[in-house]
């Protein structure tokens, strides 16, 4: 049951920024689309903030609480989710590194989110401004690690296509809030205030989805409840994991370590076949032809069998005239006990 709650998180937090959002608008039509204290000349469209600082205030502070506050969790529980395995493990100390300042910059765009709904713009207008800088840059900021995060996991989990999905969803989320956020300021100084506005309603609903895409980042975590997870491997294969990584540090993934049949374990059957084959026909002919042909046969088989067991490093058989036959290949080793 605890997977279905960690799926269900990011998803409660996103309900419930959407269902404040919805709320407000749907106050502010059913109310004749007042014009508030705190708009300026010409605005005929409310900011989120302009609603919020009035009656709705404590819905909007209420709510705001909760949504950064849930929505942190998800980074929190994300994390404890690689480290035990139920998710993709980070493959090095720079992804955990990524990912810590991800929660760090998601709780300081919560606190921003949450002061600003606090000191509203009807009655602490910079305030209001600043914390509203904070929250969005914040976020912003924790998008780009947890980003950088993905994109340094689909690396090495190039089979897990939820974090590929993940990340493209998190860099259009980034894209798209910097793109937003630029023109809000803009035309905030421009004093186009109703466009303003329009830009802060999307900004809002957009970071909603970006709430929702930590629940496809849980599906692998969901599942493992009935297939074993993704971090159950089996000690040879964490091994080989760690044998491939050392060295790298965060680079790609060595490929061919995580193939079985690989050149490596092919080198007994090359060298089997190899010295064998050789050393069993060029003895065996060349005595043949100079001792004649009683000679050749003994010596052919005797050499032959002889050499291609010794340098051949595994059996070879041999026909009795001292050619030899293909060494069938050893089998492979299996990555599970």
């Amino acid at each position: 049951m605890l997977e279905l709650f960690y799926w269900m998180v990011p998803l409660f937090s996103a309900v419930v920024w959407i269902a404040c959002l919805i709320t407000m608008l749907v106050y502010w039509a059913a109310t004749g689309r007042p014009i508030y204290v705190s708009e300026d000349e010409g605005q005929h469209i409310p900011y989120i903030s302009d609603i919020g600082a009035d009656k709705l205030k404590p819905m909007f502070i209420a709510m705001s609480a909760v949504t950064v506050v849930t929505f942190d969790l998800a980074f929190i529980f994300e994390r404890y989710l690689r480290h035990s395995g139920k998710l993709a493990r980070n493959t090095s100390n720079w992804q955990k590194v990524y990912s810590a300042c991800a929660t760090v910059a998601a709780i300081v765009g919560a606190a921003g989110l949450i002061l600003l709904s606090i000191f509203d713009t009807k009655r602490h207008p910079s305030l209001h401004d600043y914390f509203l800088g904070v929250f969005i840059i914040g976020y912003i900021v924790s998008a780009i690690f947890i980003c950088w995060e993905y994109q340094r996991l689909g690396i090495h989990y190039r089979q897990h296509s939820v974090l590929r999905i993940s990340f493209w969803i998190k860099l259009f989320f980034i894209i798209t809030e910097i793109c937003l956020a630029v023109a809000f300021g803009v035309c905030s100084k421009n004093h186009k205030w109703n466009v303003a506005a329009i830009l802060e309603w999307i900004i809002a609903f957009i970071y909603c989805f970006y709430v929702l895409s930590f629940s496809i980042d849980f599906l692998p975590a969901l599942r493992s409840r009935h297939h074993g997870g993704t971090g159950h491997e089996t000690e040879m294969q964490m091994a080989e994991e760690q044998g491939s990584m050392r060295g790298m540090g965060d680079g790609a993934a060595d490929n061919g370590q995580y193939y079985r049949g690989n050149t490596t374990n092919a080198v007994p059957s090359v060298n089997g076949y190899t010295n064998g084959h050789t050393n069993g026909h060029t003895n065996g002919h060349t005595n043949g032809h100079t001792n004649g042909h009683m000679n050749g046969n003994t010596n052919g088989y005797v050499n032959g069998t002889t050499n291609g067991y010794t340098n051949g490093n595994g059996y070879v058989s041999h026909t009795a005239e001292g050619y030899p036959k293909p060494a069938t290949p050893p089998p492979l080793s299996s990555r599970n006990f």
